[in-house]
């Protein structure tokens, strides 16, 4: 006997919602119907367990197969099954409550809507214009049940012959969704979200090359692992089992080995398993994100883990797998849900602790790592309080000579020879050794130490450490001359009368090369004789706004003025001693004619641009011409 009804929907009709609201990510309903299917297989493992069922497992994989000519894709268990009256309660009804509110609730999440209601196995009609049910109930006596519907709320349900337990999917695939009939799209999908999946997934079967073709074997092809890496001990694990995961999760990736590796195994307040591999960080570029795959009992659910981890653990790889996070994980629940925080919490922890057992037990390893580390630790500590409270223990301060420091040990190695007349703790630092190096030189000269930050946060990280250590600064070697990067008492002032300012300003201002979106102005400082009678420096305050701006869209006018420098004259330095005596008995134009013609002061500008790195091109060009004229 058929019976024939409509499903229980108080909406109009569910269908068209479903592919409208849900068509963006279709690809899904293959993870949901093949999950129902791992479901139903796990439920009869555990009555058989329990002794309520009495009759052989046999083989408990789940298969999926394709007809071509048929236009089927069918997912087939040998789980618990269902009885008429199973189908009639799990199927036939859908409790919604209107479609009004059904739309105004989800139309902005297109997993809540499925993971709101239980609709998992009606993701199936995103590409099917039928399906079909064939069902037998492990129970005894339970007649086999055929359901089937076309899209509508409309479904016809009778008896069938099935000679075995479990269920069977059938979907009939639409003429919009013929990709879903390829063998590659359904290898790829299943390889995405079922990959891990904790009972055998089979999709036809394994194959050889013979005689120019890949042909069919024998044996079946099992497109999973059920007992993962993260599911397992870890005292039984070796390294080359972590570093052969590793490869497996990342199979068409060239990326480096990790570093080293976090195993998660949590039973309470939550339950969490997972591992989280550390990158090396070749450039401040090489930042790859969506490296972490979120799991749900083995199910793939999403790689793009913001709100479940802290924003600076993205940098990491691995997996995360906890059934406390449901399968259609919105970012709603993830704003709201005490186990998702508690999780973040507990991750942010055990990474801590990691860095600190490494950083303790073996620091020479730690110092090693620390140029793939810093972006990653300095992130962190901008961005976690709690995270920044156990890096301060660890995180290092690197030098020029490539040693490395604690904060507490830099502050011991430096205090007595760079703090300045206010008690600060001046820290100097480059942030590149070529362009640099006379000012790195004269800094080691006056017996200070050059810190090397280099790094892509290091401006910001620098802001935070000034902040969190208080009297400290951090100062980089070419904002200033040797003389006057730590103030070890009060400045004197220059005294030059208005005229000789003006005068002297504008004929060294004449010498410069034009450069574009770059200013300068002219200082006058006494730096004693044996000093250089011109240098450049740049100010740190507004070159560190600039670089923040770079990276902070709040910031970007700062971004758009010019670079500002200083020409920084040494009125001790005879001959621009001279010049200043000059610019007294002379007017502007006659003196900046005579020091054009005589080239000095000229050569004297371009090599202090040399060493700054900031001649090039022309300019650059025609310094060579004329210093090979006066050799």
């Amino acid at each position: 006997m058929v019976q024939k009804g409509q499903i229980g929907v108080t909406t109009d009709n569910i269908f068209p919602i479903i592919k409208k609201f849900l068509y963006s990510d279709h690809e899904i309903f293959l993870r949901e119907i093949v999950s129902n299917a791992v479901d139903a297989t796990q439920k009869i493992k555990t009555l058989s367990d329990v002794g309520d069922f009495k009759g052989e497992l046999g083989d408990l994989s789940v298969k999926v197969s394709l007809d071509k000519e048929k236009k089927t894709l069918t997912i087939s268990d040998r789980g618990v099954g269902m009885t008429p009256e199973e189908v009639d309660k799990y199927i036939n009804q859908i409790a919604l409550s209107s479609a009004n509110d059904f739309l105004d609730k989800y139309k902005d999440n297109v997993n809540g809507i499925i993971g709101h209601f239980g609709l998992g196995f009606y993701s199936s009609f995103m590409v099917s214009k039928k399906v079909e049910i064939v069902t037998k109930s492990y129970k005894e006596e339970a007649p086999a049940v055929k359901w089937s519907c076309d899209g509508t709320p409309e479904f016809t349900m009778e008896e069938t012959d099935k000679q075995d337990r479990g269920t069977d999917i059938i979907l009939y695939l639409d003429d919009e969704n013929k990709e879903f009939l390829e063998k590659g799209k359904i290898d790829t999908l299943l390889k995405k979200y079922c990959k891990f999946l904790p009972v055998p997934v089979v999709f036809g079967k394994k194959q050889e090359w013979k005689e120019g073709n890949y042909v069919d074997t024998e044996e079946d092809n099992v497109i999973n692992d059920v007992n993962p890496l993260w599911k397992q001990k870890p005292a039984g694990l070796k390294d080359e089992d972590y570093l052969k995961f590793y490869r497996d999760l990342y199979p068409l990736s060239f990326m480096d080995e990790p570093m080293f590796w976090i195993h998660l195994n949590v039973d309470y307040p939550f339950h969490l398993t997972g591992i989280l591999y550390f990158p090396k960080i070749k450039s401040n570029l090489d930042l790859q994100r969506n490296k972490i795959q979120l799991y749900s009992n083995q199910v793939f659910v999403t790689d793009s883990v913001e709100g479940i981890v802290p924003e600076f653990l993205t940098l990491l790889h691995g997996v995360i797998d906890s059934p406390d996070i449901p399968l259609n994980v919105s970012r709603s629940y993830l704003q709201s849900d005490h186990n998702v925080k508690k999780i973040s919490n507990h991750i942010t922890k055990k990474v801590a602790d990691k860095l600190e057992e490494l950083f303790k037990k073996e620091r020479s390893q730690f110092e090693e790592k620390w140029d793939s580390l810093k972006l990653f630790i300095a992130y962190g500590m901008l961005s976690e309080e709690k995270f920044y409270d156990r890096a301060a223990k660890f995180a290092l301060l690197k030098n020029i000579e490539d040693n490395y420091f604690t904060m507490e040990e830099y502050k011991t190695l430096i205090e007595a020879a760079q703090t300045d007349k206010n008690g600060d703790l001046v820290c100097l630092y480059a942030n590149d050794r070529e362009t640099q190096y006379a000012h790195i030189d004269a800094a080691k000269e006056k017996g200070y130490d050059v810190l090397m930050m280099d790094g892509q946060l290091d401006v910001h990280w620098m802001g935070l450490l000034e902040q969190k250590l208080g009297k400290t600064r951090f100062v980089r070697v070419d904002s200033d001359t040797v003389e006057h990067l730590i103030e070890k008492e009060d400045k004197k002032e220059v005294s030059l009368s208005d005229k000789q300012k003006e005068v002297v300003t504008e004929t060294v201002k004449s010498q410069l090369p034009p450069m574009e979106k770059t200013e300068f102005s002219i200082d006058f400082k006494e730096l004693g004789e044996a000093s250089r009678p011109v240098q450049i420096t740049q100010n740190e305050f507004s070159r560190r706004m600039k670089e923040m701006a770079a990276m902070q869209q709040q910031m970007a006018f700062y971004g758009e003025m010019p670079d500002t420098y200083q020409v920084v004259l040494n009125v001790q330095h005879p001959f621009v001693k001279a010049l200043i005596d000059e610019s007294e008995a002379k007017d502007k134009e006659e003196l900046i004619a005579q020091i054009t013609s005589e080239g000095k002061l000229k050569q004297m500008v371009d090599l202090a641009l040399l060493s700054s790195g900031m001649l090039k091109g022309e300019a650059l060009s025609n310094f060579v011409k004329r210093s090979f004229e006066m050799i």
